[in-house]
Order: structure tokens, then C-alpha cells, then sequence
């Protein structure tokens, strides 16, 4: 390979779980039809989803702790268990088979136009049975993020996402839980990672049969707080190393 061949790109998908019982078999599944190296982390589930996960294919890789730590941490344990195994890329889907595994080759074709940066899954946010309370927590953050990092993105909440391992390595994250994929995509834009979006469809069953882990009081009091101390990391932080960057292109 000579200095000018970009290395060639090995994509895993990574599915945190906790209490899918129902449905993580079904997604990994489907996801297995698009790419076959999969790793599942068990974040502390207390159903039946661990019995589940004994029953896959030897070929899934599951990572598992004792107790539920939140989807942050086990987005940060599959991220590491990707990159110990030689991963370049993962994508990222939820395991409640709200996300369609037939949408993977659209976040894999936008890699070629952003091939070291993150590519997020955007949502139709105004569709049949979306719950209100989540498209509001939306657009709240994507306004925050716009604030925080000059970048506009139509879903900052969506947790179907393709990521340049590289870009992650050394990143510390404040919070461990539902709010950490907001915190992701702070830093990485602040350290310069280009995050674009593609559009994806999403299925909400009828509320009496969802399955959701979205706490909407305690979770957008938690969001609030992390913005906050986003905004002032972006005063402190963010925004000079965006006109760092913007002065170093103006002179090249």
C-alpha cells in the first residue's frame, strides 16, 4: 500500500442493549444480513435478554458487565472492543428494532464522502406515533448543538450512526448515560471530525406496545445540565479551536 492508498475500511455494528429481550434477536438478525461481524454489548440487563444472547451465532461478539452502567458506557465498551479487533468503522444501532437494518448501506455509502468523520442517522421527526416528548428533547439539543459547534444537524438524538473508530480514541466523555451520544458529538466536532447526516427511517409501535428507557423529566433535566457545561466548554474550548482551524485554512 503506498503513502497515498487510504487503508481499507472494516466496518462491525454495534448494539447496545438493555431489557430487549423481545427484540434484540430480531435485530441482530437483520443486521447480520447487511454485515456479519456484530457486537452486542449487554449493558446490565436484568430481563431475559442475556439468555437471548446465548443463543446467537458464535460469530456475534458479546461484551457484558454485571450492572446496567447506561448507553454511554456501553457505547464506549463496544467502541473498544471494535478497535481491539481491528475495526476501523462501527455502526451504531439500537436494539428495541425501532431502526431499519436495510438502512446500513445508506450510512456506508455516505462514508465515502465523509470516510474519517461521523454520519448520523436522521429521523423523520414528524411521522405516525413519534412520541412528543422525544421530538421536543430533539429539537431542543439540535439547537444547542448548532450553538456549541456551528454545525447544524436535523437529529442529534438519533442513536443510528456510523463512527471513524480513529476519531473517538483518547475522547473522555463526562456522562455515561442517554445524553452521552450528544456529549460524542460535541467533542468530536470540537476536535475537528467533520458529522454529517443521511436520512434513515424509524418505526414507533403504538405506545401500549413500546419499549422505551427515555425518562423525560429526569433525562432532559440531565441534557440541560450537559449543555450547560457544553456551552461553556465551547466558550473556553470549542470556539477557539474552530477559529484555529478556520485561520490555518484562510493561509494555506
Amino acid at each position: 500500500m503506498t503513502s497515498s492508498e487510504a487503508p481499507i475500511a472494516r466496518i462491525c455494528v454495534i448494539i447496545p442493549t438493555y431489557n430487549n429481550a423481545g427484540t434484540v434477536r430480531q435485530v441482530v438478525e437483520d443486521v447480520m444480513a447487511f454485515c456479519e461481524d456484530v457486537i452486542v454489548v449487554n449493558d446490565g440487563c436484568t430481563d431475559g435478554t442475556a439468555d437471548v444472547l446465548k443463543t446467537l451465532p458464535q460469530k456475534v461478539t458479546v461484551v457484558a458487565y454485571g450492572s446496567n452502567r447506561g448507553k454511554g458506557h456501553a457505547l464506549v465498551a463496544g467502541f473498544r472492543k471494535a478497535m481491539d479487533m481491528g475495526f476501523t468503522h462501527a455502526v451504531t444501532i439500537d436494539a428495541d428494532g425501532q431502526h431499519y437494518a436495510s438502512d446500513i448501506p445508506q450510512l456506508l455509502g455516505a462514508m465515502a464522502a465523509n470516510p474519517r468523520g461521523i454520519i448520523v442517522g436522521s429521523r423523520n421527526l414528524t411521522q405516525e406515533n413519534m412520541p412528543q416528548q422525544n421530538t421536543f428533547a430533539n429539537r431542543f439539543s439540535n439547537f444547542w448543538f448548532r450553538l456549541q459547534t456551528g454545525v447544524r444537524l436535523p437529529d442529534t438524538q438519533s442513536g443510528y450512526r456510523l463512527y471513524t473508530l480513529s476519531a473517538l480514541r483518547g475522547m473522555s466523555l463526562i456522562t455515561s448515560r442517554y445524553e452521552a451520544e450528544l456529549e460524542l458529538l460535541v467533542f468530536a466536532s470540537w476536535a475537528g471530525v467533520e458529522v454529517t447526516s443521511v436520512p434513515v427511517r424509524v418505526y414507533y409501535p403504538p405506545a401500549e406496545e413500546r419499549v422505551s428507557h427515555f425518562r423525560p423529566g429526569y433525562d432532559f433535566f440531565r441534557i440541560s445540565i450537559l449543555n450547560t457545561v457544553l456551552c461553556v466548554g465551547a466558550l473556553v474550548y470549542g470556539l477557539p479551536r474552530r477559529l484555529g482551524r478556520t485561520i490555518k485554512r484562510a493561509f494555506r
